[in-house]
């Protein structure tokens, strides 16, 4: 009797045992001796690149934030990078390739292509970019221990976006959080675009009427459009942007006459790290720690 109540308990219990120890979330051990490259697949040739981490995050430094920032923002962009890719390794450790290098990730840039970019001034600004990598070396941004989605921008509204109110999941540490120093040194912080009534149907691909409504039936709580009517046709804010070719979803409309108006305030998505406020913070003298536990609420800084 003893062995068969063993042996149902071992039926029941080895099972679960194995799911309980096998099935876990991949996580990756960042050590620079054994993760050194990152899979880069490049736009222009499709290829897939392994590029040496600390080199890619060099290229992605030049390639999103302007070199001419101050070195505590250009430091914060670095950690945002690196955790940003890091993220991207650990979620992509059964597919070809880690990242892309454009926007849809992160844009990077090899070292001949900023050799011809930069010329002469090279040296001076590779020499700024490398001096934001070494100073925060190999440091990232975790919460309760997990690497962050480390998401950022070019320029808020004022305000940062919650994350679930952007794309869909909440996360903690991303948090709708004040930068409304924006506006003090963002160039593109409120812009004007115009356009004739017939070319902003046309590239809506709706049909031409005289007389243009539009109506936001859903925002954030920010004030960022997600979803709105013209003329009665729904959309997704996101969409009429990226057929008008606007810097975000936070806009207003006017028609004068046969044109439109149209006002936006900020660039990109406006969840995570705003890079001109960090710039703006950098030039208050904040430092590069304090302005990464800012925009990302509750977070640490880590190091491989």
């Amino acid at each position: 009797m003893k062995k068969v109540i063993i042996a149902s308990i071992l039926i029941l219990v080895v099972p679960y045992l194995i799911v309980t120890l096998c099935i876990k979330e991949e996580k990756m051990n960042f050590q620079f001796g054994s993760n050194l490259m990152i899979r880069v697949k490049r736009n222009a040739t499709g290829n897939i690149e392994k590029v040496p981490f600390e080199e890619y995050i060099t290229g992605v430094l030049a390639g999103e934030m302007p070199v001419n920032f101050e070195l505590e923002a250009l430091k914060a962009q670095a950690v945002a990078a690196r955790s940003y890719a890091m993220k991207k390794m650990e979620q992509n450790q059964n597919n070809e390739f880690d990242v892309v290098d454009t926007v849809s990730n992160q844009v990077y840039l090899d070292d001949a292509t900023l050799k011809e970019r930069w010329k002469d001034d090279y040296p001076e600004k590779i020499n700024k970019i490398k001096t934001a990598i070494t100073e925060t070396n190999g440091e990232y941004l975790t919460y309760d221990g997990a690497v962050i989605q480390a998401f950022f921008f070019s320029t808020s509204t004022g305000k940062t976006e919650n994350v679930e109110e952007v794309f869909v999941q909440a996360l903690p540490y991303l948090r709708s959080v004040d930068s409304s120093w924006d506006a003090e040194v963002s160039p593109v912080f409120q812009v004007t675009t115009e356009f004739s009534l017939a070319d902003f149907y046309s590239k809506l691909n709706l049909p031409y009427q005289e007389s243009l409504q539009i109506e936001f039936t859903k925002t954030t709580s920010t004030g960022r459009v997600k979803e709105l009517l013209i003329n009665g046709t729904p959309f997704k804010a996101s969409d009429v942007s990226s057929n008008l070719n606007l810097r975000s979803t936070f806009f207003s409309f006017e028609q004068i006459g046969n044109n439109v108006k149209i006002e936006t305030k900020g660039f990109g998505h406006g969840v995570g790290l705003s890079q001109y406020g960090a710039q703006a913070m950098a030039k208050k003298g904040y430092t590069y720690d304090q302005i990464l536990k800012h925009y990302y609420q509750g977070v640490e800084i880590s190091k491989i």
